[in-house]
C-alpha cells in the first residue's frame, strides 16, 4: 500500500487537478455534476484520512487555524471565479484565469510542500515542537485536511449561492437559443 506521505501527495494531486479542469477558462457550466464532484471528493477524503478530532488544548488550535485558512484560501478563490449569465444560453457560468490556477497551485504546493518536509526536511524539529506544545500528529494531519476541504467547499457553495442569485432573465427577452433560430 501507499505510504501516508504519497497518499497526501496524491489527493493534493487529485483536488488540484479537478478543481483546475472544471473551474479554469471562459463559460464553464454551473450544473449538478460540477457542484456535487468536488463535494463527493471531500466526502471521500474526510473518512479516509481524518483521525479523531482534537477537542481541546493546542491540537483544536491548531485544527482550527486548517478551517481558517482554508476558509479564507476558499473566498480568495471564489473571489478570482466570476459567476454570470452566458449569452449563448442564458444558464450560470462561471471564468477563471491564471490568478484563480496560480492561487490554487500555490495553496495545494504549500500544503504538498509541509508534507513532505515533515517527512524528509524538518520532521525532528517538527516532533520537538509538537512535544512542546502538546500538539498530536493527528492534529495536524487534520488541520491540513480541514483546509483542503473547507477551501473546496467555500468555493463549491460559493459557485452554486452566486448561480442562484443571478437576475432571472426577463420575461419576452429573446434568449441565446431564440436568437441563433431567428
Amino acid at each position: 500500500m501507499f505510504s501516508e506521505l504519497t497518499q497526501a501527495m496524491i489527493i493534493n494531486g487529485a483536488v488540484l487537478t479537478a478543481t483546475l479542469h472544471s473551474d479554469l477558462g471562459r463559460a464553464r457550466k454551473i450544473g449538478p455534476m460540477r457542484v456535487l464532484r468536488p463535494l463527493g471528493i471531500a466526502a471521500g477524503v474526510i473518512p479516509l484520512f481524518l483521525d479523531p478530532i482534537v477537542t481541546h488544548g493546542a491540537g483544536l488550535a491548531v485544527e482550527l487555524a486548517g478551517v481558517a485558512v482554508g476558509l479564507l484560501a476558499g473566498l480568495g478563490a471564489l473571489a478570482l471565479l466570476h459567476v454570470y449569465r452566458s449569452p449563448r444560453t442564458d444558464r450560470p457560468v462561471s471564468r477563471a484565469g491564471w490568478g484563480y490556477a496560480l492561487l490554487w497551485t500555490t495553496v495545494v504546493g504549500v500544503r504538498a510542500a509541509f508534507s513532505y518536509g515533515s517527512a524528509h526536511w524538518f520532521p525532528d524539529q517538527l516532533a520537538s515542537w509538537c512535544q512542546a506544545h502538546q500538539v498530536s500528529g493527528a492534529a495536524i494531519t487534520n488541520a491540513l485536511i480541514f483546509m483542503a476541504v473547507v477551501m473546496l467547499t467555500v468555493r463549491t457553495g460559493g459557485l452554486t449561492l452566486r448561480a442562484l442569485r443571478l437576475p432571472a432573465v426577463e420575461p419576452g427577452r429573446a434568449t441565446g437559443p431564440a436568437l441563433a433560430r431567428s
